[in-house]
């Protein structure tokens, strides 16, 4: 059994979901393997995340249900494309399930508590050294991204974060979220997220 999820790096939802799932995890001595697959917002949406609109979100959720992250958030060295990154944690996966998973976190950390870029090059050599993991060429991580983007798809993926366990799915567990323009409301689902989490972890 893995736990599988469709998401941006860029996303800071599944940057919280991804933290509680992995907090969860280690709470009940757990030892499913988490995938997380290439979603890309900028394919959906046909241009990049903009780190404006990030940083609003980001500021919803620290004053709601995660205080504790998104420590060095800077939108100013904002990543213009996420597929350096993805390219480098499907490489991460290519070798076994601790590693990719190990580098969707790393990856996600750079980004939101150090502030670096991620799709900087020199960013993701220093990300993968320790795990002796390299980035792709940009062209053969737009070919993992694009075929991770099309399972999403095939899946029926509403968006980023989209968790999977077995037969079962949910759309960004444990987050109620409402938007008008660039004011953003994010709340606990625990009943959802307790749910998500039992069955990750039966």
């Amino acid at each position: 059994m893995r736990i599988e999820v469709f998401a941006d790096i860029v996303c800071p939802f599944t940057h919280v979901g991804l933290r509680r799932l992995r907090d969860a995890r280690a709470q009940r001595h757990g030892t499913t393997p988490i995938a997380v697959h290439a979603w890309p917002l900028e394919f959906v949406n046909g241009e990049p995340v903009d780190g404006r609109v990030v940083a609003h979100e980001i500021a919803a959720l620290r004053a709601s249900v995660a205080p504790e992250l998104f420590t060095g958030f800077d939108a100013a060295p904002w990543p213009g494309t996420s597929i350096p990154a993805f390219g480098l944690v499907a490489n991460g996966y290519a070798r076994d399930d601790a590693t990719g998973e190990a580098l969707s976190f790393a990856v996600r950390d750079a980004l939101f508590e150090e502030g670096l870029d991620v799709a900087d090059v020199d960013v993701l050599r220093h990300i993968g050294a320790p795990y002796g993991v390299a980035p792709m060429s940009q062209a053969a991580a737009e070919t993992a991204a694009r075929r991770d983007f099309e399972r999403g798809r095939n899946r029926l993926v509403l968006g980023s974060p989209h968790f999977f366990v077995g037969d079962r799915d949910w759309f960004c567990p444990g987050l109620n979220i409402t938007a008008q323009g660039d004011t953003y409301d994010v709340e606990l689902a625990a009943d959802t997220m307790q749910e998500f989490y039992d069955t990750a972890f039966a």
